[in-house]
């Protein structure tokens, strides 16, 4: 595989392992020509806890998506999530020292540094340092100070770590099953690329990711990130609650939820029936209203909605959501699921499906593809900041990854 021309996504969810290639093209446009499935059994809650049962998942998905595409994937942006993800804040403040109090890049180094400059617990590693907005005396919301005037320079950042033991096993599936990592990627960072717009970062937007084992959060503001975190409520709750409700077993309650799951029905459709397969042999299927179907979801939906509010609100963004909020995820396929978050958020909610590829796009249209397409996106940026060759056009936030990397 041409390194310049191809990106691979991988996407290793609880439920499904994700891969996608995308081709550059020379209109400098994304495509999306390989896509790999896998259903995932060697991971829980985004966290690695069968190494042979993953790394077969992920085997499949590159095999699936190669034979697509007709290229070899030889590495990957790789998606990380789960509850042992941890982020916060941290504020850099140091004295310009460059001539005539020009910033220079060993300032704008030193400010970071500074910033990250944490007790760090020796069992855990930083996985992102993403600038949010640099000060210069007093003057905030300025984005590249590099050759700005100043006696004073403050920065604030977003730090995100991970559980050192996590992305090791995380490594270790990858080395085994043949392909290299370009990066490791939080996914509500990757998720944000596809179907978040410029305007909605900008003025402020919460980012609800539902996947099968957690759900994560991230709110979006003056075209920063500032928060992040993990629900361990998912999908799965949805399909054992739907289990246990039904009497079905967990199997079929996954594809009754796939197939007829609804959060609320109208007036027209409270009298729709399904088909119900019974738990043990030889008994057989009942009838029942999908209404009681709905009526088994909606609690659980509310549950994770007022988790996620309440955790919004402990942390004061609930004013940063200026353009609403944006379900994606495979979860947020379910009918109603919007309106019972703009019931409880009281908010504009929107479905998040990607954006921004073209190629094979009705085949990864819909939100349970949204962290692999995204990916793609943020290694698709990675590789056109990187692209230019004068240091002073290239992208900022890539100068200060390269410099860190000196």
């Amino acid at each position: 595989m041409a390194r310049n021309n191809y990106l691979v996504g991988l996407d290793i969810g609880t439920k499904k392992t994700v891969a996608i290639i995308g081709e550059i093209t020379e209109e400098q446009k994304v495509e999306i020509i390989g896509i790999g499935v896998a259903e995932s059994k060697g991971i829980r809650k985004g966290v690695v806890v069968n190494l042979d049962l993953t790394i077969a998942a992920i085997k499949r998905a590159q095999e699936e998506a190669e034979l697509m595409a007709g290229v070899e994937i030889e590495s990957a942006y790789v998606g990380i999530s789960g509850s042992h993800i941890k982020s916060f804040n941290s504020r850099g403040v140091v004295a310009v020292s460059g001539k005539n109090r020009e910033i220079s890049r060993e300032d704008i180094r030193r400010v970071i540094d500074q910033a990250r400059a944490l007790s760090i617990p020796p069992d855990r590693e930083i996985i992102h340092i993403i600038p949010q907005e640099f000060i210069v005396d007093e003057q905030d919301g300025i984005k590249d100070p590099l050759g700005m005037s100043g006696i004073k320079l403050e920065v604030n950042v977003h730090i995100v770590t991970s559980a050192i033991t996590s992305i090791q096993n995380l490594k270790n599936c990858l080395e085994r099953a043949g392909i290299g990592i370009q990066e490791i990627v939080l996914n509500q960072i990757a998720t944000s690329h596809s179907v978040l717009t410029h305007d909605e970062r900008e003025l402020g937007v919460g980012l609800i990711d539902i996947g099968a084992g957690t759900t994560e959060v991230a709110i979006f503001e003056r075209g920063a990130l500032w928060y992040t975190s993990t629900i361990p409520l998912g999908g799965d709750n949805f399909t054992n609650d739907i289990a246990v409700g039904l009497r079905t077993p967990i199997p079929e309650a996954e594809k009754i939820k796939k197939k007829y799951g609804c959060v609320a029905l109208p007036v027209a459709e409270e009298q729709d029936t399904i088909e119900v397969p019974t738990v043990g042999k030889g008994r057989k299927s009942r009838v029942m209203s999908r209404q009681i179907l709905a009526d088994i979801i909606q609690p659980r939906a509310e549950e994770i909605f007022r988790l996620v509010d309440s955790d919004i609100k402990r942390m004061g963004y609930e004013k940063s959501l200026n353009s609403g909020l944006v379900l994606t995820g495979g979860t947020a396929l379910l009918d109603g699921l919007e309106e019972v978050a703009e019931e409880i958020f009281d908010l504009p909610v929107r479905r998040g499906d990607p954006n921004y590829v073209g190629g094979l796009i009705d085949r990864v249209s819909t939100p349970d593809y949204a962290t692999a397409v995204g990916l793609i996106l943020y290694g698709y940026n990675q590789i056109l900041e990187r692209g230019f060759t004068k240091d002073k056009k290239k992208g900022f936030w890539t100068r200060i990854k390269d410099w860190f990397n000196e």
